[in-house]
């Protein structure tokens, strides 16, 4: 059984209805007694920073998800905003993340060379080309190359390079993907990258 926290910022009906099509089961939940017992916990979440931290906050389920993923190693996987969430600080907002992978998040920043000869527009969306940095569950094979679909004008800068799961380039090489031990993270959506996202999604549950 997967758990997808509801706080009030993500998109929990692409998220249920990827795992039902994959014979996964699920459940949304929003009380602190619910994540007591879940065996595995998703972190979804859409838009500004400091909104999703503030709703995560007022929901009352921080405490409870520290003791969870911290101290019972319960594994979480946490997408687009959800996956900034884990890390310090960002860029976008003033409010501090959960900080359980050290790290912050940045803006795309790029020269104006790379705009007009690239055409690069924030955000960054539709389908790009991942790589695998390390060997993990979630990415069984190193230098392999996937696809995912992405909509995002921020990305995670970890402070170490062995919590960098996967990268992209879009006007340069960024992290797009982290792990440390329990916790993992997805800038990009899995569950409208099809095949890929499925195969994600689908170790993640086998973990």
């Amino acid at each position: 059984m997967i758990s997808i926290v509801d706080y009030g910022v993500g998109n929990l009906g692409s998220v249920k209805n990827m795992l039902k099509h994959l014979n996964i089961k699920t459940e949304i939940i929003s009380k602190p007694e619910q994540i007591e017992t879940a065996e595995k916990i998703i972190l979804p979440g859409v838009g500004s920073w400091d909104n999703g931290v503030t709703k995560l906050r007022e929901s009352g389920l921080v405490s409870v998800l520290n003791k969870r993923v911290i101290t019972d190693k319960v594994p979480v996987l946490g997408i687009c905003l959800g996956m900034q969430i884990l890390l310090d600080s960002s860029e976008e907002g003033e409010l501090e993340g959960l900080g359980w992978v050290p790290g912050k998040v940045t803006k795309f920043n790029f020269s104006l060379e790379q705009q007009t000869a690239n055409k690069l527009r924030i955000p960054h969306m539709g389908w790009n080309i991942t790589h695998n940095k390390k060997q993990s569950v979630l990415t069984p094979l190193v230098d392999e190359e996937t696809r995912f679909y992405f909509v995002h004008s921020y990305h995670a800068v970890v402070d170490n390079q062995e919590h960098a799961l996967m990268t992209c380039n879009y006007g340069y090489e960024f992290t797009c993907a982290i792990n440390k031990d329990n916790i993992w993270g997805v800038q990009f959506h899995p569950e409208k990258s099809h095949k890929f996202g499925m195969a994600l999604m689908k170790s993640f549950a086998e973990l």
